[in-house]
């Protein structure tokens, strides 16, 4: 009896340690309670004609259709209704895998579930002051990692470097010298392949309005780009106020418009803060 006794008091305990060691998962509910608690941060552009982008892509367009009173836009209606003409690549934006590569996902083919992410902030903007031209280097990752740990799987790795202080000063954002020749930085394809072969993050993203510095593109050479998108993943371009991130133990939401095939988007993007 008592050896009955004494073997069903341990599993009793043993099962109470298991449970201790395993408390009950949160609900949605208590998860959107805490998420309530901590601080958002923006990284997105407010767009409008005039702002800065490729030079290749024609301005935006924005007609008023109706408008709230009699002669306020074609008719008055009670209602206000803009019509926005504009290039996918416009503003704070998505670029999905088809943007540069034939056959690879077009925008709307991007799963929500890769629109909430770690993210993680690899700060350059003093080197980037200082150099314009500079480029991130396998160095500023390695640093990065010795502070805070190999980058997670899964996460939106963001260049800072301060650019898009420039704002929508388009002459500012591309940084032209006198023979016209942009200056200003961008990824290198070390820490891309780094990054998405071996970390096997899910999307990345800068304040600049391209991957590759500015004296590539130039030359009109988009190779990192094009490598990014090649590999399916996609990326953001235009992004603002990530001096107001931390490093590391942010989460941050890219969401964007679903057209049906399409090469792209403006984005809403926003970091959550630890």
């Amino acid at each position: 009896m008592f050896r009955i006794t004494a073997l069903s008091l341990l599993a009793a305990t043993l099962t109470l340690a298991g449970c201790a060691q395993k408390p009950a998962e949160p609900s949605l509910g208590d998860v959107l309670e805490i998420l309530k608690t901590k601080r958002f941060v923006d990284l997105t552009h407010t767009f409008e004609p005039g702002i800065p982008h490729w030079p290749g892509f024609p301005d935006e367009k924005r007609e008023t259709l109706y408008g709230y009173d009699a002669g306020e836009g074609k008719l008055g209606k009670g209602f206000y209704a803009q019509q926005f003409t504009h290039v996918g690549q416009w503003g704070t934006h998505c670029d999905p895998p088809a943007h540069f590569v034939r056959g690879k996902r077009t925008i709307d083919e991007i799963d929500v579930k890769e629109m909430l992410l770690p993210l993680v902030v690899i700060d350059l903007h003093e080197k980037a002051a200082k150099d314009p031209d500079c480029v991130i280097s396998m160095d500023d990752v390695r640093d990065w990692e010795k502070r805070h740990g190999p980058v997670p799987t899964s996460a939106f790795v963001a260049m800072r470097t301060d650019w898009s202080k420039r704002w929508p000063d388009a002459r500012a954002m591309r940084n032209a010298d006198p023979q016209g020749v942009a200056h200003y930085p961008g990824w290198s394809l070390p820490v891309l392949k780094y990054l998405y072969e071996e970390r096997k993050i899910t999307a990345s993203g800068h304040e600049t309005t391209d991957t590759d510095p500015g004296l590539a593109t130039s030359k009109d050479d988009y190779s990192l780009e094009t490598y990014i998108l090649g590999t399916d993943h996609y990326q953001i371009e235009l992004l603002a106020n990530l001096d107001q991130v931390p490093e590391s133990g942010a989460l941050v939401v890219a969401a964007f418009p679903k057209p049906k095939g399409g090469s792209g988007f403006p984005a809403r993007v926003f970091a959550i803060l630890p």
